[in-house]
């Protein structure tokens, strides 16, 4: 032992550092504890906890002389690479122009397209907007809902949200999807709260012609709209059930039918006054519920009746207009009407009708 040594006590609690000796052959050890004092202790009942001499040998509690150990070297702590390092910075999601739109798709890829009978398929959704999305994954089970995926999508982001195998399709028949956007660190224009249902075709899984390329994935994938320009997808369902029972539903008959105009009573019915302007439907289709057996003359003689009753209906009356649609096809009752007028109508004024409202298959004729 020396001065400056720690120690500690061996029946009792309790140590320091020592600060000198006393008696004949230094049997007493003056060590000094935490608050400065000088406690007097036989040396037998000290043992040294440490040196700063290490070629001394240190003593254990039972007063046995411990083996010198060299001390194991400082191993300096390699850098760790620059690779290896966790991120701990991430930029900001940049917006794209015309972005502000909401479009939001569900998207579902096979694993491998060459195996479509056996391969699993990944479901994503695509955020392609420039706003967060927070939502929901959901399907039905009975009448009630099971959330299979929910969180946080990027813009301009598709999200993984899961594998599944041909034996889950059943789960995943009818899911919902529930959408809130916003913007982060910006003002924004406001959205409503999204809520979509659909119905997952399964046939499709089946069907390696409906996986069709998209610009989301390199993979062919089946895509699903959930958000459109802002407006959420209303799917139609046709239960099949509903559309039997309106097949063998009878019509109903109505208890008084509306009286016909005097230009209707003139024309069989064909006419319609529309804004002071008489629309006749020319259309074989529309003049007649059968035309089987019937040849092209034949037809063409029934829309030149009817023509023929129009104008002889409105030939003393100055200034009405008379609009014939006959369609464009292949020109040759618009060029039979034309032959008509200047032949026995000579009087009156004709013209191409309003292209806005009929487009190239329309006449007007002005009565004069």
């Amino acid at each position: 032992m020396k001065i400056g040594d720690k120690v500690r006590f061996v029946s009792e609690v309790g140590g320091g550092i020592i600060s000198g000796f006393q008696g004949k052959n230094n049997e007493v050890v003056l060590v000094q504890d935490e608050d400065g004092f000088d406690i007097p202790m036989a040396r037998k009942e000290v043992v040294v906890i440490d040196t700063d001499d290490y070629n001394i040998a240190k003593v254990d509690t039972m007063g046995r002389k411990q083996q010198n150990t060299p001390k194991a070297p400082i191993q300096e702590e390699e850098e760790p690479d620059i690779a290896d390092l966790p991120i701990t910075f991430k930029a900001k999601p940049t917006e794209r122009r015309n972005g502000d739109k909401l479009n939001v798709f569900l998207g579902f890829v096979p694993q491998n397209i060459k195996e479509i009978s056996n391969t699993l398929f990944d479901a994503y959704l695509i955020n392609d907007s420039n706003y967060y999305l927070s939502y929901t994954y959901m399907c039905a089970e009975g009448a009630n809902w099971r959330v299979r995926q929910h969180g946080e999508i990027e813009p301009n982001t598709k999200f993984y949200l899961e594998e599944f195998d041909r034996s889950s399709l059943n789960e995943i028949e009818h899911v919902a999807v529930q959408l809130v956007a916003y913007k982060l660190d910006k003002t924004f224009m406001l959205k409503p709260a999204i809520n979509v249902l659909l119905r997952i075709d399964m046939v499709k899984f089946y069907k390696l012609h409906t996986f069709q390329s998209s610009i989301f994935f390199e993979e062919p994938a089946l895509t699903y709209d959930i958000v459109k320009d802002d407006a959420p997808v209303h799917q139609m369902f046709i239960d099949a059930k509903q559309i039997q029972e309106a097949l063998l539903k009878k019509p109903e008959t109505p208890k008084s039918q509306p009286a016909r105009t005097n230009v209707e009573k003139a024309l069989g019915g064909y006419g319609i006054v529309k804004k002071g302007i008489v629309e006749v439907d020319l259309h074989i289709d529309s003049l007649l519920d059968d035309t089987t057996g019937m040849q092209p003359k034949d037809m063409l003689e029934q829309q030149m009746d009817v023509f023929r009753k129009t104008m002889d209906a409105y030939r003393k009356r100055t200034d009405s207009k008379l609009v014939f649609i006959h369609g464009k096809g292949e020109g040759v009752l618009r060029n039979t009407i034309l032959k008509e007028l200047k032949a026995k109508y000579k009087g009156c004024i004709w013209q191409d009708a309003s292209f806005r409202e009929y487009g190239f298959g329309a006449t007007m004729i002005i009565i004069k």
